[in-house]
């Protein structure tokens, strides 16, 4: 999926756009927080593209705040991971000092560029935006972010430039991405894999930027192994190397079918590890959690069962994930967490019977009706699998608008008992009857 890179000096806008932009979206639209101030992650699309959103934190060249320093670094790197670049003024403050310098940065740069003029709310701010063209940057686009108006021409623009997507080869076969923040074990958990094991194809390139698809074969299941840990080391990356793996990481679970995520037993599901998980989690990701280092760790009798309902009560009210405690040093437990992953890829491909799913579920509802609500009864009367590639529930009623959270996820809750989807997220949907 491609990249688009919202950049510009501090209160533009940016936020507001970005916000007005995932909101498009029909499906998952939430944001993900990123590892630093003012930096969120977020899908959207548009005529009929898909595409990835960063907003990137303002630019401030030559700062002497070292915060805003740091937002330079990433916002350097969003550009350099980006495929086009949004770059938002402000029509009331005109071109300022700022604008320039930013303007330097991306003129530098061999990628598109779309100058979006925001705050654009009258006749006046429209005829005086003729100024940006100052910037260098070619023709601009006039909005306002608040309203949304012009936002779908500068869309119909971005979508233009977006790259097409490649044809994957051995599209076919399941994608595992390995993911987690840097020296979690990644690479060390690949090696051990591919390094034993007899029955390696071949290696290919990957889809996505630092990354290496291996076709890989175990317990008589094939599937590639994606390697997000970086095959190409980058100047800057020394930078800011946690913003630089959540955005391998973005990349990879977005064409991934199951994120084997590994976390560093000495440092836990920490911000960062959480991140990367409700990223997986929000695309609809099968998810398998890996505590590597396992054996550094003082361990009493019940260090293990504690350590797990630490992490799982960080991941509500998403538990129902398999997590395996690991030594790639050791090689302990490393075709463990294939196994389980396999599992995993099997229950997000699981297919129901309609008449399967009404015969266990319509008994439940039964003995547990939707409660009441301003005096509306709701009645479930038929339920049905949707064609989609994750697990996605229609459940039909008489008041879909009367069927509040709480039902639902008791609804999702029994689909995962009755069922078993180990660790794949479910959408449940209520439907007009």
């Amino acid at each position: 999926m491609s990249i688009v890179a919202i950049v510009g000096r501090p209160n533009v806008g940016k936020s507001t756009l970005f916000n007005r932009l995932i909101q498009r979206r029909e499906a998952i639209t939430d944001a993900v927080s990123g590892v630093t101030r003012d930096r969120h992650y977020g899908k959207s699309d548009w005529n009929g593209k898909d595409f990835s959103i960063i907003d990137t934190g303002g630019y401030v060249l030559g700062s002497d705040d070292v915060f805003e320093a740091e937002i330079d670094h990433q916002v350097e790197l969003a550009i350099d991971e980006a495929d086009v670049i949004l770059f938002m003024v402000d029509a009331e403050d005109g071109i300022t000092g700022m604008d320039e310098d930013v303007a330097t940065l991306l003129r530098k740069v061999k990628k598109p560029v779309v100058l979006a003029v925001n705050k654009v709310d009258n006749p006046e701010r429209e005829a005086n935006a003729v100024e940006f063209y100052n910037l260098g940057l070619g023709d601009y686009y006039t909005l306002s972010s608040t309203s949304g108006s012009g936002t779908g021409d500068l869309l119909d623009k971005v979508v233009e430039l977006l790259p097409d997507t490649p044809v994957r080869e051995d599209s076919d076969l399941p994608r595992f991405a390995v993911v987690g923040r840097p020296n979690a074990g990644k690479s060390s958990f690949i090696n051990a894999l591919i390094g034993e094991d007899r029955y390696i194809v071949t290696d290919i390139a990957g889809t996505t930027r630092d990354s290496i698809d291996t076709k890989y074969n175990r317990f008589g299941f094939e599937f590639n192994l994606v390697d997000t840990a970086g095959i190409r080391r980058k100047k800057k990356v020394k930078e800011d190397l946690e913003f630089y793996s959540v955005m391998r990481s973005v990349r990879a679970i977005e064409h991934a079918d199951v994120c084997i995520l590994i976390l560093d037993a000495t440092r836990g599901f920490d911000g960062q590890v959480q991140n990367i998980f409700w990223l997986a989690e929000r695309n609809r990701k099968g998810i398998v959690i890996l505590v590597n280092k396992w054996d550094l760790v003082d361990k009493e009798t019940n260090t293990a069962k504690e350590f797990e309902a630490q992490i799982r009560r960080e991941m509500e009210p998403f538990t129902d994930v398999p997590i395996v405690f690991i030594s790639v040093l050791n090689k302990q437990r490393i075709f463990k967490a294939i196994e389980t992953a396999v599992d995993v890829f099997k229950n997000r491909t699981k297919r129901i019977k309609t008449s399967e799913l009404n015969e266990v579920m319509l008994p439940l509802i039964d003995h547990y009706p939707p409660p009441s609500l301003k005096g509306k009864f709701v009645k479930i009367k038929f339920v049905t699998q949707l064609p989609t590639p994750q697990p996605q529930f229609a459940f039909f009623c008489n008041l879909p608008q009367y069927v509040r959270e709480p039902y639902k996820r008791y609804l999702e809750n029994q689909l995962r008992q009755k069922f078993d989807f180990h660790g794949v997220p479910i959408s449940v949907y209520m439907r007009k009857k």
